[in-house]
Parts: structure tokens; C-alpha cells; sequence
């Protein structure tokens, strides 16, 4: 016998999983089971696989609803049906327009109509062939006196269950609370809220209900014989062709590879061609020709643009892949072995991840949709799931708790006044909550180009400024058989493009890129790397990794590789991150736990540092085949969701360490490394791609460093701060000009060694106005005075003000007092509309103006309201008091062990827990000179000495130094009082 049901796909309405779902259809006896999700279908993979695991026959469908009124049902009865109901789904939602009354004629799909709505239609009601009329349990007595019986309806039995007892109804009413944002107390029947009658209940009951209308019940029967929806989940879902054949595939495929062989490493490398034949094999036997050939396609094209980007993530250790240009590094160098990417046993398909600058991306994903069709085309969705910070915050407001008192509840849940009747009640449903799903949202990066239409598998949603994603995320696509292409963004590659094109601008020098192997072997670049001074470098920059390559003496690619994992979270909490700059310093020390850490890990002393480590333990230590390996790797890093398949695999690891006669000790010590590193590991492929654009940058910022910080500016994604960059700028030896209405330009721009700070960091002035101001001058010339620069900009008088108070008007001569007065004589008592322009120009009177005075402090505090920071002078001409600290940070190493005072100005921090759970810090400075210097804040000084936000501070402590890095253990610090502001 057939139910229907809905699941917790159906967002903020639905309270079980699919897999509890079928397990509760089976208990109660029902043979047959129909996912009907509320505009949507998320859920029908998984639903089929819970079916199947409980032997019920699933039926998928959708639930179409506006707003919150049911409209009617459709159930597939095959794929082709499926299909139908996405794309219907589909048009409505990426149109965002609401559906209709009357869904369209299916050829493959039934649609069923709700009693109460069939009904209230009457005569205006024309079911046709393949359409229902579903009667609840609730509604078999108005049958006796329906129109609908008496017109011969073709009605069926509907039962429909979206909750397993009364806590899931209670849970359900929480659920619609949240998703209207309103008090619990407030629900009502317009808010689409299910009673008593969405629990479960056996199926002889509800056939009991039905024994008056047995046709019921045999429509029901009919309706699950017909509705067949089979799917094969072996079947691979890509496009399976890039040229139309598999055999033209390999040709064009095998044709790329030995063109690119013979440009990367020479016609006669004998390593590199048995490699790429050895890897080609391998593609064309498991099908990946054409998974290769459309990421080439889609590098070919973005290459054409001149477009730069890095490809990453395990792809890297293709050969065939670097051949093609699809990734930069070289996986003979490294020893990278291609059974990490693609190998017959791996049971998840692989995929490439491609790194576009954030301002280019939109236009290679434009390309993607084009080139393949927008009916076999779409991101790939994610699914945002409720965690205690969201679930605190919903379950809160729908209690009615005040603003304070939740933010109270969210910084501090277990505290002894947060605990009242309540808060009882939120944290019993918040249990319940935790990971169900909450919002349908966008993969990072994900693009799918499948064989068949994408609607066979998902109807699609638009989100706001994004392209058609599809409703379920990357797990659910691994499962069915998709291989996602990942496009993905990043402000690295930006400022690396934009830094080639300032140096040709600037300097009329043709710089490439990509020539990374020269990059390598440069003496000043080692020279920079191995100082640490990398600041604005891609994934190099932190205080913690420049830190790190100082200690590592780091001069090397190799080096490099292994510095950009080990700097990982995983890494440094296991204790591995410090075991290996120790073993980095004193290799004659090094003992291994087992003779298998030095056999396999002698590159990094025995310490694993990437995920292919984690395989290598395994697999030689504990004697887990490679595929389990991976399995467990992947498992550990969150992309594998089977709990029992992943257990499996841990007791087996320990049984086959027992086997191997290891103690216990030794084993519980290797697992407890894996199991703290592997879920934050790189690959080594990822950490060498990301090594690369790190060189990338280094070289641009050793040779031509003024354009290399212009471009960090200009493209807002680096570790710290716009004013740590412009510093750096002048440190560096450019001259900082304030933004300049005849100079600047939108963004930051450079000149010689002049840098004019763009108009775009000058706060609350209007996008539209400057780029105005800017289009104007470059097409009618420079702006000559006040009076002609109003005319020709049409500026208002709000947005003057601020642009004469950050001196952006300085080229009249006129000090920023008189030229106040003068925008407000010129524009005081004007309205007009905008872009009006005067018939006869007309000259305005002048006045004569007092003797007006201001100081450069005033000017300071002018632009850190209107920049953000100071550029007049320096933080620390601003300070009450003229000392500058005992010693600089150039020469802290030589107070090693003394205790010194320093002034510097705060630059970052960042927190951490000790074993015992209390807050310390690590700080990071510069001083009056623009050196960096770092300070490390234990408890005790923490409490009786906190950070007080921005600003210079004094701090005294102990020089400490580590593997030949020095830093600071403050002992007491104060911020230190700027001058009085005098504005005010």
C-alpha cells in the first residue's frame, strides 16, 4: 500500500530524513512510499537509496505550493516524467514568478489535486487522463456529500505524513515559526502549519478508513503499479563526449598530451613519456577522456581572454593535466603519483579545480553555459544545515527572547544565567534541529555539464546574481554519477594579473607570470622568501607563515610545498607542525615511532604533512589497501557521509596493527596523528599549485614592488588591512598621494613612484559620483577650479564636502576651511535636478573669507573618519608623547632574553585556547620605522593586559626567540592616547 510523505528537504516544514522516513514506512506496513517535497527535490537520491535499503518501492514527485497554499501534486511516473516536473518546477523559479492554478498536461507524470481545492472549484475543475483528486483520511466523511464523488472524480487515497509522532508535530510548529519569522504563539492556519494528522500511522488503520470507498484505495494501488521510477546508480551522468565519439575523444585527447609533452619537458624526457602514456591508458579506460578534453577547452578559451588562473587540488598530479595546461605544477618533480587523482579501484569521481580572478570568473562560467547549452548546464547547489549558533538565534526569536538576552544565549549557551524554562525548551528542540537543512545555497564552485538534460535529475533554482543551480549538493551529485568542474575565485590571481599590467604601464617591462621556473631559481627571491618578508603574497603573508618560513630557513620550492601544509590547522594542532621545524633543525635527533614514519616520510622527517602521507601510513603501516586508504582520508575531511562504511574501516586499521603485533601505545599514537591532521590536510598537488602562485607573487613583489602593493590594493583580498598595504607601498619607496579629483582614478593608481589612493576608499562617497568625476576628466581634460569642477561633475553638496574634507580638491590651492565655505556658497541653497545643464553660464560673486587655520592632526583624523586610516602623517605623529619604543624590531634578535619596551601600532591578532581552555593571543606590530614585529600574550598578562582595539600601544616583555625567529612575551602593555582631536 502506498503513503506519501515529506521530508526534511521540504525546508522549515518537513521533520525526518529520507532514510528515517523509509524506515518508518516499513515498520507501519506500507509497501510503497511517494517523496513529495515542497517545491523541491533535494531529497529523491537519497529517498531512493533509503527505499531500496528497506525494500519499499519508491515513487518521487514534487508538491507544488505558492507561498503556502497547496496547489497540487505530481508523481513521475517514470524518469521522463521526473523530467517533466523539474522543467515545469524550473521555469517558475528562475523566472521567479509564482505558478499557475492549473499545472500544464504531462505526458509522463500524474498530478493530484487537494480535496478541499478540487472542491472549492466545482465545475471549474477539468481533470484530465492522468489526474487525481487525493483525499486525506481526514476528508473520507465529506465524501458521502461531495460534488466530486457524484460527478465521477477519479479520486485516490492520500494519506500524507511528514512527522513521525507529536514531538515531530511540536518540532514541525517550530520549524513553520522560524521559516515566518515570527512567536510560536503566533502560528496560524494561513501559516501552511500540518496538525495531528501528518503523523504516521499503520497502514491497516488507514485502509480501515478508507472501507467505504474501496475505489480509493485501488486507484491508490494502480497509481504505485504505474509510477516505475527506476534509476541506475552506476551510470556515469557527465557529458560522455567531447568531439561526438569515445574513439575521436582519445585521438584528440592523446594528440593534446604529446603536443604539451614536447613543450613542457622536451621530446626525449623519458620519465614524462612513459607517464603520460601510463596515465592516458588509465583515462580512456575508465571513461575521463572527455572530463579532460572540456577543461582543456575551457583553459583554451580563457587562455584566448588572457585570463590567468591555477589549477589545483589533486588534478595536479596529472601529468596528462600539466601537459594540457590545465595546471602549472609538475607532478615528475614532486613525485606525485596519478592513482591520488584517478585509479580503477577509487570509488568517487575526481575532479579539477580551477582559480580565475574574482573579476574573471563570471566570464569563463558565461562560457561554460554557452558552449555546452543551458539544458544540460548548472552550478551545483549546497545544502546550509542549522548549527547551534543559527539554531540558538531561530529557536530564540520564535520563543521571544529580547535582542540581549539572546545574544547572551549565542556567546555563552551553557552559562548559569542563560538556564531557565526556556532555554530548557530551546536546547531540547535545538537537539533536534542540529543538521537538519535549512537553506538551499551555491557551491563554492561547482559546474555540472551532464549527457542528458539536467532536469532528468533536479529542477533548478536561481539565486540572487548567481546562474541555474541545481537543488541538491556535491554528495548527492557523487552519488548519481556526476564528476563537478570546479571554477573557482580568488583575489590572489587579481593582483597578480593587475601587477603584470602596472609594469607594463609604469615601467613599459613585458613581465610573465607563468615563467615559474625561473622564478624558482631567482637569488632575490630566495633571499626574499627565506626573510619572510612576503607580505601582500599569496598564502604567505599571514604573521603565522612568515613566521613559519623563517624558521624554516625556506629558500626553495620544496621547502615552499611543504611550509604550505604544514601551516594548516591540522598540522599544528597534532603537534606535527612543531615536530617537523625541530627535525628540520636537528635531522640527527629524529627518532620515528615506527621504522615505517622514516621509510615513508623521509622527504618530511617522518612527519606527515600531506594527505598523500595519511595514505602512505595507512596503507604501509597499518596495511589498508589504497583504496580503503583514500576511503578513509576522505572521510576524515568531510566529503564521505557513511558513518558505518567509515567505522568499518577504523576498527579494521587497529585489527591490522594488532596483527602486525604493534603496542597499543604506538598505534593509538599513529591514529591519534591521522585522525588530528587529515581532516585539514592538503594534498601535496594542492599545496605545490598553491606554492606556485605564491612564487608568482614573490617575484613580482621583489622586482617591482610598487605595482605589486597598487595591485594588492586595488583588489581587497589580502590578509590584512588596506593601510598595511599602503605602508608597505611607502616603505617600499613610493609617495602616497591622497585621493586627487584631477589624479585618481576609481581605483588606486601608480605613476612613476607616485601612488594615488583610488577614489573607491574614500568613504560614503557615491560609486556613480566618482566615476563620474573620472569620466569627465578624461574625456574634457583636467578640472581647472572649484566653480568649473561643480559645473562639469554635477557633484551634489553632500558628496563635495566629503571629497574637500579628504583634500581631494587640493589642486585649487585653497586650504580645506575656505573651500567649505565656498562649496556651501556654491551649492548651499541650489536645486536643481541632476544633469541639468545651465543655458548661460553665469559667474558667481566673490567673497572675501578671515584668515582660516587647521593642523595637520586635523587633517589626520579627516581622513582616518573618511579613509580608514592616516596619510598625511603617521599613526604615531598623531601619538600624546614623542618616545618610540627602546628598541626596534630590526634589532629585537640582539635583546634576546632581556626585557625591552616597544611601541608599535597593532596590526592583527589572533586568538587561541590553551589545554585548559583559556583565551591567549598572538599580536602583530609595527613600529615607527615600518618594521613588523610579533608579540605572544599568555593568560595572566591577557587578563590584567587586554587588547583595546586599533591603535599604538606600549608593550613590555621578554624577547623570546625560536628557531631564529624573534618575538616578544608581553608582559604589560597600554594603548597609548593620540593627540586631542581638534574638530572638535
Amino acid at each position: 500500500m502506498l503513503a506519501f510523505v515529506h521530508s526534511y528537504y521540504s525546508l522549515r516544514y518537513g521533520t525526518l530524513s529520507v532514510e528515517e522516513l523509509a524506515a518508518e514506512a516499513k515498520a507501519r506496513g506500507y509497501a510503497a512510499l511517494a517523496l513529495t517535497d515542497i517545491n523541491s527535490t533535494s531529497g529523491v537520491f537519497p529517498f531512493i537509496k533509503a527505499c531500496q535499503a528497506q525494500g519499499l518501492q519508491p515513487l518521487v514527485g514534487i508538491e507544488f505550493r505558492r507561498e503556502h497554499q497547496w496547489l497540487y501534486t505530481g508523481v513521475a511516473r517514470n524518469q521522463a516524467g521526473f523530467q517533466e516536473l523539474n522543467a515545469f518546477l524550473s521555469h517558475y523559479l528562475l523566472q521567479h514568478q509564482p505558478l499557475p492554478e492549473v499545472p500544464p498536461t504531462f505526458s509522463h507524470a500524474f498530478i493530484i489535486y487537494p480535496f478541499a481545492r478540487a472542491s472549492a472549484m466545482g465545475g471549474q475543475l477539468s481533470l484530465r487522463e492522468n489526474e487525481y483528486v487525493g483525499v486525506a483520511p481526514g476528508e473520507v466523511n465529506q465524501l458521502l456529500f461531495s460534488e466530486l464523488r457524484r460527478q465521477g472524480a477519479p479520486l485516490v487515497m492520500y494519506p500524507l505524513f511528514t512527522c513521525k509522532d507529536a514531538e515531530g508535530v511540536a518540532l514541525h510548529r517550530h520549524l513553520r515559526a522560524i521559516d515566518h519569522n515570527i512567536l510560536l504563539s503566533q502560528l496560524e492556519g494561513q501559516h501552511g502549519v500540518a496538525g495531528e494528522e501528518a503523523c504516521f500511522k499503520p497502514c491497516p488503520d488507514i485502509l480501515k478508513g478508507y472501507a467505504q470507498f474501496p475505489e480509493l484505495v485501488q486507484n491508490a494501488e494502480k497509481l504505485a503499479r504505474e509510477a516505475t521510477f527506476t534509476f541506475d546508480f552506476q551510470k556515469r551522468r557527465n557529458k560522455l563526449t567531447f568531439t561526438g565519439t569515445d574513439e575521436d575523444d582519445r585521438l584528440l585527447l592523446e594528440k593534446l598530451a604529446w603536443d604539451g609533452l614536447r613543450k613542457r619537458y622536451g621530446a626525449q624526457h623519458k620519465v614524462a613519456k612513459q607517464r603520460v602514456a601510463h596515465e592516458l591508458a588509465i583515462i580512456h579506460k575508465l571513461g575521463f577522456s572527455s572530463y579532460f578534453l572540456i577543461t582543456w577547452d575551457v583553459i583554451r578559451y580563457s587562455m584566448s581572454r588572457g585570463f590567468y588562473h591555477v589549477g589545483r587540488g589533486s588534478g595536479a598530479n596529472s601529468v596528462v593535466a600539466y601537459c594540457l595546461h590545465i595546471t602549472d605544477v609538475d607532478p615528475i618533480e614532486l613525485d606525485l603519483y596519478f592513482e591520488r587523482f584517478l585509479n580503477p579501484k577509487r570509488t568517487s569521481p575526481p575532479d579539477f579545480d580551477i582559480d580565475y580572478s574574482w573579476d574573471e570568473r563570471d566570464e569563463v562560467l558565461d562560457y561554460i553555459f554557452k558552449r555546452y547549452g543551458k539544458q544540460h548546464t548548472a552550478l551545483l547547489g549546497a545544502m546550509v544545515t542549522f548549527q547551534q549558533s543559527s539554531i540558538l538565534r531561530e529557536l530564540g526569536k520564535v520563543y521571544g527572547l529580547p535582542k540581549t538576552e539572546l545574544d547572551a544565549l549565542v556567546a555563552q549557551p551553557l552559562a548559569s544565567d542563560n538556564a531557565n524554562h526556556i532555554t530548557k525548551e530551546i536546547f531540547r528542540y535545538g537537539q533536534m534541529l542540529t543538521d537538519f537543512p535549512n537553506v538551499r545555497s551555491i557551491h563554492a564552485g561547482g559546474v555540472l555539464i551532464s549527457e542528458e538534460p539536467i532536469y532528468s535529475y533536479t529542477a533548478l533554482d536561481l539565486p540572487p546574481k548567481g546562474l541555474p543551480t541545481v537543488q541538491w549538493d556535491m554528495y548527492v551529485a557523487e552519488s548519481i554519477g556526476f564528476e563537478k568542474l570546479d571554477i573557482l575565485s580568488q583575489r590572489g590571481i587579481g593582483h597578480i594579473k593587475e601587477c603584470v599590467q602596472l609594469v607594463q604601464q609604469n615601467r613599459g617591462i613585458k613581465v610573465d607570470a607563468h615563467d615559474v621556473a625561473r622564478f624558482k631559481q631567482d637569488e632575490k627571491v630566495k633571499e626574499q622568501l627565506k626573510s619572510g618578508d612576503t607580505i601582500g603574497c599569496f598564502y604567505i603573508e599571514s604573521p603565522a607563515m612568515r613566521g613559519l618560513l623563517t624558521k624554516l630557513r625556506c629558500d626553495n620550492y620544496l621547502s615552499l610545498v611543504a611550509a604550505s601544509s604544514i601551516i594548516r590547522p591540522g598540522v599544528a594542532k597534532s603537534g606535527m607542525m612543531k615536530a617537523y621545524i625541530h627535525r628540520f633543525h636537528h635531522p640527527d635527533q629524529i627518532q620515528h615511532i615506527h621504522p615505517v614514519m622514516g621509510e615513508q616520510l623521509g622527504e618530511t622527517y617522518g612527519v606527515m604533512v600531506y594527505q598523500e602521507d595519511v595514505l602512505k601510513v595507512c596503507h604501509h603501516f597499518a596495511g589498508l589497501d589504497l583504496a580503503d586508504a583514500d576511503v578513509l582520508r576522505r572521510a576524515m575531511s568531510g566529503k564521505y557521509r557513511s558513518r558505518a562504511e567509515f567505522q568499518k574501516l577504523v576498527d579494521k586499521f587497529f585489527a591490522n596493527c594488532r596483527e602486525r603485533g604493534y603496542s597499543e601505545a604506538i598505534t593509538k599514537e599513529v591514529w591519534r596523528q591521522i585522525e588530528s591532521f587529515a581532516g585539514y590536510s592538503f594534498s601535496k598537488a594542492h599545496s605545490a599549485s598553491f606554492a606556485v602562485e605564491s612564487y608568482q607573487s614573490l617575484f613580482l613583489k621583489t622586482y617591482y614592488p610598487l605595482e605589486f602593493m597598487v595591485a594588492v590594493i586595488n583588489n581587497f583580498g589580502g590578509f590584512y588591512k588596506t593601510w598595511v598595504y599602503v605602508q608597505q607601498a611607502q616603505k617600499a619607496g613610493g609617495t602616497i598621494h591622497l585621493p586627487c579629483v584631477n589624479h585618481s582614478r576609481y581605483y588606486t593608481s601608480i605613476a612613476g613612484t607616485d601612488i594615488y589612493l583610488g577614489l573607491v576608499h574614500v568613504q560614503n562617497l557615491e560609486q556613480k559620483a566618482a566615476f563620474k568625476m573620472v569620466s569627465e576628466r578624461e574625456e574634457n581634460g583636467p578640472y581647472a577650479s572649484l566653480e568649473e569642477f561643480i559645473r562639469r561633475s554635477q557633484i551634489t553638496l553632500e558628496q563635495l564636502l566629503i571629497l574637500v574634507r579628504v583634500q581631494a580638491l587640493r589642486f585649487t590651492g585653497q586650504d580645506k576651511k575656505t573651500l567649505l565655505w565656498e562649496a556651501h556658497l556654491h551649492l548651499g541653497h541650489k536645486v536643481s535636478a541632476p544633469g541639468q545643464s545651465l543655458l548661460f553660464q553665469t559667474s558667481v560673486k566673490t567673497f572675501t573669507l578671515p584668515t582660516l587655520t587647521h593642523t595637520l592632526v586635523e587633517d589626520a583624523y579627516d581622513e582616518m573618519e573618511l579613509l580608514g586610516f592616516p596619510v598625511t602623517c603617521s599613526y604615531f605623529e598623531l601619538l600624546q608623547t614623542s618616545a618610540r619604543g627602546d628598541v626596534p624590531a630590526k634589532d629585537l634578535s640582539a635583546f634576546l632574553g632581556q626585557k625591552v619596551r616597544m611601541i608599535g601600532v597593532l596590526v592583527t591578532t589572533k586568538y587561541v585556547r590553551t589545554v585548559r581552555g583559556e583565551v591567549m593571543q598572538f599580536g602583530t606590530f609595527l613600529d615607527s620605522a615600518g618594521d613588523f614585529f610579533d608579540t605572544v600574550h599568555f593568560p595572566p598578562s591577557l587578563k590584567s593586559w587586554p587588547f583595546k582595539g586599533n591603535g599604538v600601544y606600549l608593550l613590555y616583555g621578554k624577547v623570546v626567540e625560536e628557531f631564529g625567529f624573534p618575538s616578544m612575551e608581553v608582559e604589560k602593555m597600554a594603548k597609548l592616547p593620540f593627540q586631542k582631536d581638534p574638530r572638535y
